[in-house]
């Protein structure tokens, strides 16, 4: 219960409830609904919109649709991604409602040169390279026995193994974990797909391949850890800190064993981890809501996709003649 909460509940006994605390709940609620990542970048966009109509001379808030329209353009020519500008018109609509006025994002204008943006750009994004069981194995037989490389194994096949967004890599604590004779289980507090907090328990198994609770289990009896965070930053010479790795620690801790495995570093990303436990149980042959009970994806539509991706050529309509 936030301080919001405890002043209304005891000014509203005292029937001194004002519309000013009303207005300061709300946009409390406001600001949860949103995860912190979107807040993050929210706030990034509207002060780059700010500032951009400052250089000009034009109002940002509340803005015309033909200066919206304008930002647009100039962004599109910086080369600034079509998904990036969307993100940046959302920022600016819940500018515009945090303050009652109209939203310049909405008119047709700003829609048609968003459109035409799209058209030119193209909306494809650019997908990462799934780290596939066989890639792991690589990356993972270059991490060292130090405290740094034993982290580093346990964050790789966890990550692989419970298809993990690296948000919810870094927000595992000791108590997340719930030890089995099978393996793991595994408790996200909150996803992507699940803001509300209800929590999703992720069945983590050792395996005969990886052995993914044990390099779990080396990892935190080397660094002594029994309670807090997971996976936390450790400082040269060994020494590991209370505080938790960063989403971007994660992508680069990534990117490293891709590149001492032999693979092109800019095709990995945080995000490999998760792609390549779907897409390698998807050669494999597991089943499709069995994916989806690991990888707690809402729609089969987005699991679907990497199994047509990593079946590409299984009976292929040249085979009996190209």
């Amino acid at each position: 219960m936030n301080n919001n909460t405890l002043i209304l509940k005891r000014d509203a006994a005292q029937n001194l409830v004002s519309k000013t605390q009303l207005d300061e709940l709300a946009k409390s609620y406001l600001q949860q609904s949103l995860s912190a990542s979107t807040q993050k970048f929210y706030a990034i966009d509207l002060r780059m919109f700010i500032a951009w109509c400052d250089s000009l001379g034009d109002t940002a808030l509340p803005a015309t649709p033909e200066t919206v329209a304008r930002f647009l353009a100039a962004q599109a020519s910086r080369g600034i991604k079509p998904a990036t500008l969307v993100r940046r018109l959302a920022a600016i609509r819940m500018a515009h409602e945090a303050k009652g006025y109209a939203t310049p994002t909405q008119h047709k204008a700003v829609k048609a040169v968003l459109k035409g943006i799209k058209r030119e750009k193209g909306t494809a994004p650019r997908k990462k390279a799934p780290a596939t069981a066989e890639r792991i194995e690589n990356m993972v037989a270059h991490c060292s026995e130090t405290v740094t490389g034993l982290r580093d194994k346990a964050l790789l096949l966890l990550g692989f193994a419970g298809a993990f967004r690296r948000s919810e890599l870094v927000a595992l604590t000791i108590n997340d974990i719930e030890r089995t004779p099978e393996g793991v289980k595994v408790t996200i507090r909150k996803s992507k797909t699940d803001q509300e907090g209800q929590g999703q328990v992720v069945a983590i198994l050792n395996g005969a391949r990886f052995r993914v609770v044990n390099a779990l289990n080396a990892w935190l009896s080397a660094a002594s850890i029994t309670d807090g965070y997971l996976f936390r930053s450790i400082k040269k010479g060994g020494q590991v800190q209370a505080m938790a790795l960063t989403d971007r620690s994660v992508a680069n801790i990534v990117k490293r064993y891709a590149g001492m495995a032999g693979l092109t570093v800019d095709n990995f990303s945080g995000h490999s981890l998760r792609a390549g436990f779907i897409t390698s149980g998807a050669a494999a042959g597991a089943d499709l809501f069995k994916l989806m009970e690991v990888s707690r994806h809402k729609k089969p539509e987005t699991v679907i996709g990497y199994v047509r991706e990593s079946k590409l050529f299984e009976n292929h309509a040249g085979e009996k003649f190209l």
